[in-house]
Formats: structure tokens, C-alpha cells, sequence
């Protein structure tokens, strides 16, 4: 299967990402098991997750989908099949926040023990904070890494303006940088990440790995009015694109799939691996047959015709 670079980092990854939020949320310990042998066994093995996930379910405290992840990787032995990202920063608690020196330095200790490894392949800062330097953020980074603790970093809901600064940062000081840069961007949501990130990735070479790559589900094709809105928690969250736009792309999405004889989602996912300087999407899948339904994607190689249609219907 083909494999893309994570930025410079030497780090290779099978383009589809499985996203670890749903662990401990809508996926339960044995299923998440479940999923992720089968993720793996499909030769994938990319997953990502948060020291955060899924702290907003009443009765969980942060940590959860490290926790089974960690559980996973010590009964299952899979280390080194897997390409592990985590990410720090959100609040765990008042008092467990940010990106100073001494929260990452506890926070990194705290994912690897839940994770149950001694590293991490890439570590995220999950947000930025205002209230840390850049210069003792990536300071503390490249310890990281000098550590073997960690082997990359990148970085989630960074303005332009202040990852272009960090970059600077790094480059300024000899630190290690960001390798990857996590954005929302799919085939609905585009202007924000063209407009603003697109240029300044590809001429860095930062791997973009992108999240909300199904658009909170709405490219499956399985909302097609606000009826459909009660099929799932994230439901919800679909609202917004039910609109002339949102319908117009499902009907690119209803062709290109009919074409391929695939799904709506697969060719929704696929469309975003095609994208020049895209390295993976991230999707999350709470049942084989969902995760079935996305690994079609990293098989499925559009034509430019196909590509074209779905990139002028989803026109901004």
C-alpha cells in the first residue's frame, strides 16, 4: 500500500488515519479492540488520538482512548505496526493545561504511561497557547525528541500566522519543528485551509493531516434532510450543511460513487488524499462495516475527471 511522509520527520504512514476519539465514547473497550486489529490487519497504521478524548462523556475523565489504546497494544503486542499520534494542551483539568514547559514535561508522561509505550511517533499540541512562548514550547519539544520520547511533533488549531511563527522559531534556534499540521478540511469544509494553510504547507513540507474529513458524517451520504438528524450523537453537528451546497456536492458524491461502485464516504475520503499536499485524512468508524466502508478510500484512485466534478461542486 502507498505511504506518505509525515512532513520531513523520516515518518511514513499509510494515508487513512483512524481517528481515536470514538474510543470510549461510541466505542466501547471491546469493540474499539475490535476495530483495531481489524484496522491493522487491513494494512493500515495510522491511528491518532488525544490525552483529552472523550472527556466530554459524563463519567469519563479524559485519558479514556489512551487508556484502550494502551490496553490494546499490551494484550495485542502491535507497537511497532502502528504509527501512533497523541496530542496535548486541552484542558484535563483547571490546573492541566497548555503548552509551558512544565505541563507538557507531566502531560507526556502521563500519555505514555495510559498509552503504555516508552514513545510517542507524534506528538500534537492540541491548541495554541497564548500564554507560553513559542520558544519554550518548541524548546521543551526538541527535548522530547532528544529524549527518544517522542519522534515528531505537529500542531492542531494553530492560527496561520502564529504556525508560520513557530516555524520561524524553530528554524531561528535549531529546535525541532512541526512536521504536521492538523486542520478541519473536507470536501464542504475548503476555504478556511485553502485560503490560509494550503501554500504555506506545501512550501514548507508539512504534512497535513486533516480532521472533520467526513464532515461530522454528513459526506457518507446518510443525512439528507433534518430528519436524518436523530441517526446518530453526531447528528447534530450536520445541521449546518444541510443547505443548497451541502445537497449539490451529495449529488457529485451520488455519481462519483455510483460510478465506482463504492460509497459516498470512500469517495469523500479519497477525494481528500488526492488533493496535492494532503498526507491523510482522519475518519473514526464505530462498526466493521463503517471501517470497511472508509479503507475503500485509500484503494480507490479518482480520475481527474471524477476529481474535477466533486472539486467544482463543492465551489466556495
Amino acid at each position: 500500500m502507498e505511504k506518505r511522509e509525515l512532513g520531513k520527520s523520516g515518518i511514513q504512514v499509510v494515508p487513512f488515519c483512524f481517528g481515536g476519539n470514538v474510543f470510549g465514547w461510541t466505542a466501547d473497550e471491546k469493540t474499539s479492540f475490535t476495530l483495531l486489529d481489524a484496522f491493522i490487519d487491513a494494512g493500515f497504521d495510522f491511528v491518532d488520538t488525544a490525552d483529552v478524548y472523550s472527556k466530554w462523556v459524563p463519567g469519563n475523565t479524559g485519558g479514556d482512548s489512551e487508556r484502550i489504546i494502551g490496553n490494546w497494544l499490551k494484550q495485542g503486542g502491535k507497537r511497532d505496526k502502528i504509527i501512533l499520534a497523541t496530542k496535548v494542551g486541552k484542558p484535563m483539568a483547571e490546573d492541566k493545561k497548555g503548552l509551558s514547559k512544565a505541563y507538557i514535561t507531566k502531560a507526556v508522561e502521563d500519555s505514555l504511561k495510559r498509552l503504555q509505550t516508552d514513545y510517542i511517533d507524534l506528538y500534537q499540541s492540541h491548541e495554541d497557547d497564548a500564554h507560553t512562548s513559542l520558544e519554550e514550547t518548541m524548546e521543551t519539544f526538541d527535548g522530547l525528541i532528544k529524549q527518544g520520547k517522542v519522534r515528531a511533533v505537529g500542531a492542531s488549531n494553530y492560527g496561520a500566522g502564529r504556525f508560520k511563527e513557530a516555524l520561524q522559531v524553530s528554524k531561528d534556534n535549531g529546535f525541532a519543528r512541526y512536521e504536521t499540521l492538523q486542520p478541519e478540511y473536507n470536501l464542504y469544509d475548503r476555504e478556511d485551509y485553502e485560503h490560509k494553510y494550503e501554500s504555506l504547507c506545501r512550501e514548507n513540507n508539512i504534512g497535513v493531516i486533516t480532521y472533520y474529513s467526513l464532515a461530522s458524517g454528513f459526506l457518507t451520504g446518510k443525512y439528507r434532510s433534518e430528519a436524518d438528524l436523530d441517526k446518530s450523537k453526531r447528528g447534530g453537528g450536520v445541521k449546518k450543511y444541510l443547505n443548497g451546497r451541502g445537497y449539490k456536492i451529495l449529488a457529485a458524491l451520488d455519481k462519483v460513487a455510483e460510478e465506482y461502485n463504492t460509497t459516498q464516504a470512500s469517495v469523500a475520503l479519497a477525494w481528500v488524499m488526492a488533493r496535492p499536499g494532503i498526507t491523510a485524512p482522519i475518519a473514526s468508524a464505530t462498526s466493521l462495516l463503517q471501517l470497511n466502508d472508509l479503507a475503500k478510500a485509500a484503494q480507490l484512485k479518482l480520475s481527474g475527471e471524477a476529481i474535477e466534478l466533486l472539486t467544482t461542486a463543492s465551489s466556495y
